[in-house]
């Protein structure tokens, strides 16, 4: 019974500081970033109330999530240290409960947290971030012409499957044309068909294949092909609706995000951005756990024994680690190791230093 309470007691007072964590350091992004970009909005657009009421909301949950690992870091760092500076811990110990058994519920509320943190990144921040993206582009800037863009991706899904395929390496606003079209239509969930073409022209109110070439597929295998100068694309949906349809990578859920890595893996196009994109929406939610295995013991040396000592260890543990997740994301895009490997080595490197850490504290 009383070792309940104790786990209840610390619970609480770790997840009490780490609420004030999420607040303090949203505080510090708000004030850094949003602010700032909406009071360019109001000054270069004249942007409404409303709408800047609306970036502002929406813009949070982006926020939050990078602010989740920080603020378990600091709410072990400072927890722990007001429990050893108040002698709490040497009474726990005299009553016989180890450190690893004083450490348990801060290192529950650190999984918790990152399970939590990978959800809410899967469910609520790409979906509040396209919406922050349509308010800026429509509302604010009054855009309603579609632009040209990079890696245009169409589907026709009926009950669930997909019917049909279309990719285009690019759209071109001035000439409203798909350039390196290709259509795969698919039955029972295999190709069956592939079009390819040099490009499609939106005229008339329909799509028009140009230079081409068609491969019918029966078993994997190209059973004849066809070669065409001019050919219908069918969909039907205007350059407006499909580059409106498009996705930024912050704005697609992490399914999304490896569907669209295999679309253009089967083009042959570079994916390593979309990838390091993709493993970090799982790196930053498991650093909550990392940042909690190493705040416990360092809030227990003898030296923490003042709140602004916490926030200095906090600011630097974070400064050198998402500079490491920095400089993993560019050995990932550039290449030089595989994208998972790359993006999970400064979890790696944080885990191993958390846990001889606590295995220090523990003696």
């Amino acid at each position: 019974m009383h070792i309940r309470i104790l786990d209840k007691y610390i619970f609480k007072e770790v997840f009490l500081t780490f609420a004030f964590g999420i607040c303090a350091f949203s505080a510090v992004f708000v004030g850094s970033g949003t602010l700032f970009r909406i009071a360019q909005y109001i000054t270069d657009y004249g942007a409404s109330l409303a709408s800047v009421l609306k970036i502002f909301v929406l813009s949070l949950p982006g926020i939050v999530i990078w602010t989740f690992p920080m603020s378990m870091l600091l709410a072990s760092l400072l927890t722990f240290g007001r429990f050893s500076s108040s002698s709490e811990i040497t009474a726990m110990k005299s009553c016989g409960i180890g450190f690893s058994r004083i450490a348990a519920p801060a290192i529950l509320l650190g999984f918790i947290v990152s399970l939590f943190a990978i959800w809410f990144n899967e469910y609520i921040v790409p979906r509040s971030n396209t919406a922050y993206n349509n308010v800026v582009y429509y509302e604010i800037q009054k855009n309603t012409a579609p632009q040209s863009q990079e890696h245009i991706i169409v589907k026709d899904i009926d009950q669930g499957k997909i019917r049909r395929l279309v990719y285009a390496r690019r759209y071109d606003a001035a000439t409203e044309t798909m350039q390196g079209v290709t259509m795969q239509v698919f039955a029972d969930g295999k190709v069956s068909h592939v079009e390819n073409a040099e490009y499609a022209e939106w005229k008339s109110a329909q799509w028009t294949m140009h230079q081409g070439i068609i491969y019918d597929i029966s078993d994997g295998e190209t059973e004849h092909t066809v070669h065409f100068t001019t050919q219908a694309l069918p969909i039907n949906e205007s350059p407006q609706q499909i580059v409106s349809e498009q996705k930024k990578p912050e704005e697609l859920t992490m399914r999304e995000l490896k569907e669209q890595i295999e679309i253009m893996k089967a083009q042959y196009v570079n994916t390593k951005k979309l990838e390091t994109e993709l493993y970090q929406r799982y790196t930053v939610p498991m650093a909550s756990l990392i940042f909690t295995l190493v705040g416990i013991p360092l809030g227990l040396q003898p030296n923490r024994n003042s709140s602004s000592m916490g926030f200095a260890i906090s600011i630097v543990i974070i400064f050198i680690y998402y500079s490491l997740m920095t400089l993993a994301g560019a050995i990932a895009q550039s290449g030089a190791l595989p994208a998972a490997m790359a993006v999970w080595l400064p979890n790696f490197i944080g885990l191993v230093v958390g846990l001889l850490l606590m295995r220090r504290a523990a003696r």
